[in-house]
């Protein structure tokens, strides 16, 4: 659980892949709900690929962990970490926010994962479900 403290209860455990989700279509993650500043942990042992601000993710982190796997996490109030690190499992990392297209929503951390070695056998008819290849269900890898 990459939010301290959260539970089960602080997410929607039917929100990954959820359709309809503004420009981007489908929900490629889940949000976790927390108070604005709270610690968020990487999930992995891991190199911080890059540590900075995009527009709809506002404050990001993306980290290489293990399986080729890189784990992004959007919508934070402060980055805690720096682009080219290194970081242990439970690393502070940042705080929960509302950067990025979640101004004037709760705050929240944002939390997708994603395969760079393509599963293709999770392709299915749901909408952009060709990407399922790319995009892991994180509710499934969320411990609490």
């Amino acid at each position: 659980m990459p939010v301290q403290g959260a539970t089960k209860y602080d997410y929607n455990s039917k929100s990954f892949w959820f359709y309809p989700w503004g420009k981007s279509v489908t929900h490629k993650g889940v949000d976790i709900f927390a108070k604005k500043g709270t610690g968020i942990n990487s999930s992995v042992s891991g190199f911080v690929l890059y540590a900075g601000e995009i527009g709809f993710g506002g404050k990001f982190v993306l980290i290489l962990g293990p399986k080729w796997r890189v784990h992004y996490y959007a919508h934070m109030h402060e980055l805690k970490t720096s682009s080219f690190s290194f970081v242990n499992r439970n690393s502070t990392i940042g705080t929960v926010g509302t950067s990025g297209n979640a101004s004037g929503k709760p705050p929240h951390l944002h939390y997708s994962i994603l395969t760079m070695i393509p599963y293709v056998w999770k392709i299915d008819s749901d909408k952009q479900g060709w990407k399922k290849m790319f995009y892991l269900n994180p509710i499934e890898y969320l411990k609490k």
